[in-house]
């Protein structure tokens, strides 16, 4: 089939990759503009135009996609069968979903209708659920609304965070992507007897607003589970600020009894200034920290200015002694 990919982060680069090595042709890419990836950095392209202009592929970054005459005339003139949309960045409005001959397609990297929005896998691990998925939908004018072609369930693991659970989702998307074309290519006209729409599936609407800068910030003043989970869901950006400097925290996690009877032994009375205090150095492990709640293990970190460590190297770092607020 005759395909326009549009994508733009690492996380589209295997569904790219999978069609350019299939029998399907991909005539063009459309992907976000080139960004400044850094304060004072030049212009970078995005993961999914390095793969395309390496492959010859002809290459899109419209400003923007809506009322934009010239290239809505663009698209049209490559007389596309379907459009596949992988983490785009942009919503496509109905003019350009009538473009492709079977319409657009896109993987999402949820359970839908859980998490329909901008940052699905974010708030997966952010809300502790235990499975997500990925789910082909053809798209419509919603917000991730349209009806489900294929969809596949994950278990999120314990040791996942957002890179390990977005790779395993990536490859998920790929496969799921290069079945469905083979359906629709397949069988075209029994399509729309396959697909099922999301108010048949029992499950709530959620919505995955985009993350801001706010939301990196750790409050210590809460409870363990969530700090754990805000580790998870926003690796490795989550941070705190240590001695006037920002500190990632790259990994932690909770005590087992064991390590939670010791501590509550060793800490002191549990008073106002309580919450943020080394309560135990594990040797060749990390610090633990109280929280709001129980305490939790900081076992990698990045300093402003530093390497990422973690272990005796961690504890080195930090310089800290029982009792010290972090």
């Amino acid at each position: 089939m005759n395909i326009i990919f549009w994508g733009t982060p690492y996380y589209s680069v295997e569904s790219l990759k999978i069609l350019i090595d299939s029998h399907h042709k991909i005539s063009a890419v459309i992907t976000q503009p080139d960004k400044k990836r850094s304060r004072g950095s030049k212009l970078m392209a995005s993961p999914i135009k390095e793969i395309a202009l390496n492959h010859n592929i002809p290459v899109f970054t419209p400003n923007k996609i809506k009322n934009n005459p010239k290239f809505i005339e663009t698209l049209k003139s490559f007389n596309s069968d379907v459009f596949v949309v992988i983490a785009y960045g942009k919503i496509l409005c109905s003019e350009i979903l009538s473009i492709p001959r079977y319409g657009c397609w896109n993987a999402h990297a949820s359970l839908l209708p859980r998490w329909r929005g901008a940052a699905p896998i974010h708030w997966a691990l952010l809300k502790g659920d235990p499975f997500t998925g990925v789910g082909i939908i053809k798209m419509d004018e919603g917000l991730d609304t349209g009806d489900l072609l294929l969809e596949e369930k994950v278990r999120i693991k314990e040791s996942d965070n957002l890179h390990t659970l977005s790779q395993k989702l990536s490859v998920l998307s790929s496969n799921l992507i290069y079945k469905s074309l083979e359906i629709i290519e397949n069988e075209p006209k029994a399509v729309r007897f396959k697909l099922s729409p999301q108010k048949n599936k029992d499950l709530e609407i959620k919505y995955a607003r985009m993350i801001n800068k706010e939301d990196y910030k750790l409050d210590l003043n809460d409870c363990a589970e969530n700090i754990m989970r805000k580790v998870k869901g926003l690796f490795p950006r989550a941070f705190i600020t240590h001695n006037g400097k920002i500190l990632k925290i790259l990994d932690v996690r909770l005590l087992n009894e064991k390590e939670k009877n010791k501590t509550e032994k060793s800490s002191t009375n549990k008073n106002i200034n309580y919450i943020g205090k080394v309560l135990e150095i594990i040797k060749n492990e990390g610090v633990v920290i109280a929280t709001k709640t129980e305490p939790i293990l900081i076992k990698e970190i990045k300093l402003e200015g530093k390497n990422t460590s973690n272990k005796s190297q961690l504890i080195q770092q930090l310089n800290l002694k029982n009792g010290q607020k972090i």
